[in-house]
């Protein structure tokens, strides 16, 4: 209860008006149709199906729904007793990463992230769990990411007064604890995350916005408003780059989201500019270093000339007579 008080209190800012993009609308996709996902906490898109799991408090499985019908079509059993799972992230076909991350007092020595087999049957599997131990001190985090490109998965946490982004080690040990390392800092109160199809950019989100970073440079690219949802904490992106979110709640709507169109600009590769024609045989080329402007001179020197105009005036009404 303690952390959604400090999530409300993070988001009353925006909520004001003080975010300079306007309000984003979202349709609805689907709805959750099973009664079982009542706090849907992270999502992820993948082989045709959206993927979530419960947040702390349940035990440890993975619902694989249908967005066609909005009913679960398969779930997976991974844990009876996990601490507090918070997070998804894709995990290559037919599995996904499983964060058991959360830590509202900040006091574990280490959190835990599986990967988990994931479609449409039910399952049940034991797979190792990977312990991460934070560089610095312990985090309260919601948000598990991998890149398209390379697999590496990434932890974004959940502090108040800004969060960070740390990477988790290629090559991870099972026996052994698996150091993070800081990537760059984020938006406060981050809930959930995942990045486009380009590997190039990612998205996190808190209760009532989203940010968009060019990555590994975690440069902001824009920022926007998500649809009001009763606890809006989930969101992914597909392979074709649609955005989507959801909520909290029992029979929560999953929305798909356009981004504002500077955002998506911003997003769009630039194409390749037109170089500059070679230069005639004989004729130096100035193209490079040199501003040329092809206004007209005459505004220049009449504007000069009026001005010297009123010098010599302003000076002979000074002199002594």
């Amino acid at each position: 209860m303690a952390d959604r008080i400090l999530g409300v209190l993070a988001a009353v800012p925006f909520l004001l008006g003080t975010v300079s993009s306007s309000g984003t609308q979202g349709t609805t996709a689907f709805t959750f149709a099973d009664p079982e996902i009542i706090e849907s906490s992270a999502l992820v898109v993948q082989d045709g199906l959206f993927l979530t799991t419960n947040d702390s408090g349940d035990s440890g499985r993975v619902f694989a729904v249908d967005p066609a019908t909005g009913r679960t079509v398969g779930v997976t059993h991974w844990s009876e007793d996990p601490v507090d799972v918070e997070a998804l992230a894709p995990a290559g076909p037919g599995h996904v990463w499983v964060g058991d991350i959360g830590d509202n007092g900040e006091g574990r020595d280490s959190v835990r992230i599986t990967r988990v087999p994931v479609g449409a049957a039910d399952a049940t599997v034991h797979e190792p769990a990977y312990e991460l131990v934070y560089p610095d001190r312990a985090h309260n985090a919601e948000t598990l990411l991998s890149d398209p490109r390379t697999g590496r998965v990434y932890v974004a946490t959940k502090d108040v007064f800004g969060g960070r982004l740390y990477a988790v080690p290629r090559h991870l040990s099972a026996t052994s604890p698996n150091r993070l390392r800081a990537v760059g800092d984020v938006l406060p109160i981050a809930t959930d995350g995942a990045f486009f199809p380009d590997g190039r950019h990612l998205v996190l989100r808190d209760y009532s916005m989203a940010v968009v970073y060019a990555f590994p440079s975690m440069e902001k690219v824009g920022e926007f408003r998500l649809p009001v949802q009763d606890q809006g904490e989930g969101i992914a992106v597909d392979a074709r780059g649609t955005l989507f979110v959801s909520s909290e709640g029992q029979h929560e709507p999953v929305l798909r989201v356009s981004l504002p169109a500077e955002v998506r600009d911003a997003l769009t590769p630039p194409s390749a500019a037109t170089p500059p024609p070679s230069p005639s045989p004989g004729v130096p080329d100035r193209s490079i270093g040199i501003q040329v402007d092809d206004r007209p001179v005459w505004p220049w020197l009449l504007t000069g000339g009026i001005g010297v105009a009123a010098l010599v005036v302003l000076l002979r009404s000074l002199r002594p007579r």
